[in-house]
């Protein structure tokens, strides 16, 4: 039986705060992930407090600095 391989991922606000999460997924998927996730950064235009569920999208990891 084969292994599954998995990719981390970063999740983007689309917001756009710059706030993320990180999160795994499978290769084979053909999908890219859009999660609804709370961003503590958005400001709510009904009440305008900071903080509410948004949106997020996947991006590319960036590269890593070794």
């Amino acid at each position: 039986m084969a292994k599954a391989t998995y990719i981390k991922v970063r999740l983007e606000s689309e917001a756009e705060t710059g706030y993320r999460y990180y999160a795994k997924r499978s290769t084979r998927a053909e999908y890219k992930l859009k999660k609804k996730k709370y961003d503590p950064w958005a400001v709510n235009p009904e009440t305008g407090k900071k903080g509410m569920h948004v949106f997020f999208v996947e991006k590319k990891m960036p590269p890593s600095k070794k």
